[in-house]
């Protein structure tokens, strides 16, 4: 999804593929309450709420890279990833919420697809909200736990993610020690590698091998990852490329037109106008306002599930709602899945990209005390550079 923002944050290359991306509507998904797009474009009015999602569907995936499809647990589809993205309205920061897929919450009612309603649960691991009722029920059941509106929503199945880090051309990532993990498949050497591809893919899904083994280690490592690609979107080399740009937007409209669909998203975001009003609105975030934090959580008795912490959370979404600038006083992960390693030059600052630096204070960091998160509330923001915990 961050991707696709960045064709639209190119713009004039964005126009260019107008037509090709008109072709995301197709398989477009209606959310409750959507609304019909004002005519003019521009940065997107206010702040805005994208859900994302990464699901463990089998339909359309290979066999022989996935053999766990061959097997009886491979029926139904869950969001075994969701995030929510959260632009703020002026000044502009971003704010990336990972929420634990076996946290147990409740699960509104949610719609079928035919008319009716699956009923409502008062608690369930939040990855069966995707096999209830799709991307719509994902939505609602974050609403109601965050008290967030979800104005936008995707969902990326796993060949997806392959094309799109295909696409992109790489992400830098950090690994503290060897990992080499028969579940996914994945080994790395101690180090910095440049993954793309079926192994990005791996290094997203892995969670035996690395922190404690958890899936809120797994969550730290898929913020590495994220924070890493958001450095390499941002900078001149991949913004300013035509190429590039192009590339992502006829490799997102492509996974849209497979059967099934490798990329979904809701009605709303699958418009060229919305998709440039969201970019201009997040593409001059400085990395220190670009803030990648977990749900607090605790294990149930039995370890088995992690519940859900509202009181810390209420705290951080009282201070998106009222667009304070955030300071994180916990740990980088829940999971000791990551270690904060140095800091990354915003090229905004002056210094080339990927240099170690100390990035100069925002404007809106000088004007407004930053709010300290409750320390249950894991994280790291775009300026932090770090490494995977390889497990002990």
């Amino acid at each position: 999804m961050l991707a696709v923002f960045a064709v639209s944050a190119g713009g004039v290359a964005a126009y260019a593929v107008w037509d090709s991306f008109s072709a995301l509507g197709e398989s477009s998904v209606e959310l409750v309450g959507d609304s019909s797009l004002p005519p003019s474009i521009g940065e997107i009015e206010g702040g805005v709420n994208v859900l994302m999602v990464g699901s463990d569907s089998c339909e359309g995936q290979d066999i022989a890279l996935f053999p766990r499809c061959a097997n009886d647990d491979s029926a139904g589809e869950r969001n075994d990833v969701t995030m929510l993205v959260h632009i703020s309205d002026t000044p502009r920061r971003i704010t990336v919420v990972s929420f634990p897929r076996d946290m147990l919450v409740p699960i509104p009612a949610c719609p079928d697809g035919e008319g009716g309603e699956y009923s409502a649960m008062s608690s369930q691991p939040l990855n069966a909200s995707y096999t209830y009722g799709g991307l719509a029920c994902t939505a609602l059941t974050i609403e109601e736990l965050t008290g967030e509106e979800i104005h936008f929503a995707a969902a990326i199945r796993w060949t997806g993610v392959i094309d799109m880090s295909d696409a992109i051309g790489g992400v830098d990532v950090c690994v503290s020690g060897d990992i080499s993990d028969a579940h996914t498949g994945l080994s790395l050497t101690a180090g910095t590698h440049t993954l793309q591809g079926v192994e990005a893919l791996q290094f997203l899904r892995i969670r035996h091998g690395i922190g404690d083994g958890s899936d809120l280690g797994r969550i730290s490592n898929q913020q590495q990852f994220m924070s890493s690609m958001v450095r390499k979107l941002k900078s001149d080399a991949v913004l300013a490329s035509p190429e590039v740009l192009l590339r992502f937007a006829t490799t997102a409209v492509g996974l849209t037109r497979r059967d099934p669909p490798q990329l979904v998203l809701s009605s709303q975001l699958a418009n060229p106008t919305r998709m440039v009003q969201i970019a201009m609105a997040a593409k001059d975030v400085p990395y220190e306002d670009i803030v990648f934090v977990q749900y607090p959580t605790e294990y149930t008795s039995d370890y088995v599930n992690v519940l859900p912490l509202t009181d810390a959370a209420d705290e951080l979404f009282a201070a998106l709602q009222a667009n304070q600038p955030l300071n994180l006083t916990g740990e980088a992960s829940q999971g000791s899945g990551v270690d904060v390693t140095g800091e990354a030059a915003d090229p905004g600052d002056g210094a080339d990209s990927g240099e170690a630096a100390t990035p100069a204070p925002t404007e809106s960091a000088v004007a407004e005390a930053r709010v300290d998160l409750p320390a249950e509330i894991a994280g790291t923001t775009a300026a932090q550079v770090t490494c995977t915990r390889a497990e002990e």
